[in-house]
């Protein structure tokens, strides 16, 4: 018989009831080093005591009145957006891929409202991950999660990921954007070279394309500025942005310039819950910390600390571990073809760690940004425990 939640995740048979930093505990009492975040989210740790009182607070006077009216919370936060960012003006939402939803629309009418509807394409990268909509699956582009659900939606072109030659004999009359994560996260924490990135912004200028760049999971001060498109030195035209911007707290944004937001108007794009009061109290919270004086280098030194710590895994288990890839607190081991990042990560679990599997067989690690060096080096001496496990002579025995 079905269970009642429906059966759509591969569950680990873990159930946590509170945490505290970068740490989590079980309802029979096991703690866990919590460096997965909940995929990137939990951004600031677990019950950070400015964040829970934000919620409590706003939760006591208003949570939810729908953007028929103004929302304080919402433009509040939308301009500390625009005054830490390239953006113009930010356009609210609820998750990683609504916000890509909205990137695409924002992209497509843009030219159509400048007169060129038929450049509505956009060209997109091997290895992405955008979300699980029917438009952002077609963004995506990979065959695993299209199997099913018909005919992707047209509009997309998939190259391969840093090969500018490819880029630019894709170019064509129907090209309206280049869409791109300046890390590949669940595509295997896959850095893109910021030489990448401003060869894309050069073409955009050049052909008069849209620069759009994904950054749910690698912004919000993860690679050790707040947002990963700074380490390259450009700006894109219009982001996504969602995960960490609200700290567990379910929230989107879509950030743009001018020239892009201008045709957003009235009636062309909208959320019912989208932008208010308790998810833009959430938002508000954690601007307030990673802003404050100190926070990115913080996490800029901490990153640099772990890695350290994993390259050393990389030289101490050369059976289990080939390199480390990513930026700052967005970054994964990569393993050798006899270990499978599945079964690193269930031997991360049992040593009391957790972590995210990604795609290239990565590990993936993404702590929440309050981590200290002392935490690092706990998850790397844990890392270091399960690369034993994992070890050829010791993975059979481990598996029982």
């Amino acid at each position: 018989m079905i269970p009642a939640l429906m059966p759509t995740y591969n569950r680990a048979n873990l159930a946590f009831e509170r945490g505290e930093g970068a740490r989590l505990w079980t309802d029979d009492g096991r703690r866990f080093l919590d460096f997965g975040a909940g995929i990137a989210t939990s951004s600031i740790g677990h019950a950070n005591p400015h964040l829970t009182k934000a919620i409590a607070d706003q939760a006591g006077r208003v949570m939810h009145v729908s953007n028929l009216y103004r929302i304080p919370e919402a433009e509040k936060l939308a301009a500390r957006h625009v005054a830490a960012s390239f953006a113009d003006s930010v356009f609210f939402g609820n998750s990683g891929a609504e916000a890509n939803e909205g990137m695409i629309k924002a992209v497509r009418k843009y030219h159509a409202e400048t007169g060129h509807p038929e450049r509505y394409e956009i060209l997109c990268f091997e290895g992405a991950f955008h979300g699980r909509t029917l438009g952002t699956l077609a963004a995506t582009g990979n065959e695993k999660y299209l199997a099913g659900f018909g005919p992707p939606l047209e509009g997309f072109q998939h190259l391969p990921f840093d090969n500018m030659n490819a880029l630019r004999s894709a170019i064509s009359g129907k090209t309206a954007g280049i869409m791109i994560e300046p890390v590949q996260g669940e595509g295997g924490v896959r850095p893109c070279p910021d030489r990448f990135l401003q060869d894309i912004r050069a073409v955009c200028d050049e052909y008069g394309l849209l620069m759009a760049l994904d950054e749910v999971q690698s912004g919000m001060g993860r690679t050790g500025k707040l947002w990963a498109y700074e380490w390259a030195g450009i700006e894109p035209d219009v982001m996504s942005a969602a995960k960490g911007i609200a700290g567990g707290f379910p929230l989107g944004a879509v950030l743009a310039k001018e020239k892009v937001a201008q045709y957003l108007k009235p009636g062309t794009h909208g959320s019912t819950y989208g932008g208010n009061p308790l998810a833009c109290a959430a938002g508000n919270a954690v601007l307030d910390v990673v802003l404050a004086p100190g926070f990115l280098d913080g996490v800029a030194r901490v990153s640099a600390h772990l890695w350290r710590g994993l390259e050393g895994l990389v030289t101490k288990h050369p059976s289990v571990v080939e390199g480390v890839r990513g930026r700052g607190l967005l970054c994964g081991l990569k393993l050798t073809p006899a270990v499978s990042n599945g079964d690193m990560q269930a031997a991360a679990v049992a040593e009391g760690l957790l972590t995210v599997a990604a795609g290239m067989n990565v590990l993936r690690l993404a702590p929440p940004l309050i981590i200290t060096e002392a935490d690092a080096d706990e998850a790397v001496e844990l890392l270091d425990r399960a690369c034993r496990r994992m070890t050829p002579s010791n993975a059979k025995v481990a598996a029982k």
